[in-house]
Order: C-alpha cells, then structure tokens, then sequence
C-alpha cells in the first residue's frame, strides 16, 4: 500500500520528487527529422556563401574586414555538417542491435554512409 504524502519520511518524498522530475522525455517524433532539414540548410547557404568567395577579387580578401563572412561560413558549415553526421551515426546505432561489438564492426561502414548521405542532400 502506499502512504498519504504527509506521512512518508521526509527523505523518501524528496527521493520521490526527484524521480518524477528527471522522468525521460520523449522528444517529438519529427524533431530529428526537423532537425536534420535546417542543418541541411544551413550547411548549404554556408557553401553557398563560400562559392560566392570564389568569384570576389583576391585583392578584396587583402582587407580584414571581409574575413568576417567567409568565417561564419566555414564555421556554420563546418557545425552544421558534424552535427549532421552525428543524427545519421545516431540514427544507425538506433536501428541495429547487437551492442558495443556490433557498434564496434559498423563504426567505419557507419560514419562513411553518412558522410555520404550528407553529400548526397548537399548536390
């Protein structure tokens, strides 16, 4: 049987507290994949933004000030492809089994694929 609130010891209430308040979440069923789309994005208009790098004058690259763009870009594109390639790793371990030795034996076939898959959205 379980006991009214008020007559648990005290340490045994708060242990209670606890365990509901850091309950797991599920996130929302479409958030990886919501996720995944503007990362995508992002990734994009930073290659885009350095494509466009191409075409500026080399003389115009002699001045600190247009550091600034081609920076964020490498840094958004570059933050943007890890943490693409994080979900799809991510999303692979999910849908196999078989532990760390399984992990273990797909780990290179995984990270490949996924640099692939993210290449492949890229074109």
């Amino acid at each position: 049987m379980t006991e009214p609130a008020g007559n648990l010891d005290p340490r045994i209430r708060i242990e209670r507290l606890l365990e509901s308040a850091f309950a797991p979440v599920d996130p929302p069923a479409g958030l990886v994949d919501e996720l995944e789309l503007k990362l995508v994005e992002v990734q994009t208009a930073a290659i885009e933004a350095l494509e466009e790098l191409t075409e500026w004058e080399l003389a115009a690259m002699r001045d600190p000030r247009n550091w600034v763009r081609p920076a964020v870009a490498v840094v958004a594109g570059t933050a943007a492809g890890t943490a693409l390639v994080l979900l799809q790793v991510r999303r692979g371990r999910r849908q196999r089994t078989g532990g760390l030795k399984g992990l273990a034996a797909q780990g290179g076939k995984d990270l490949l694929g996924a640099v692939e898959r993210t290449r492949s959205r890229i074109r």
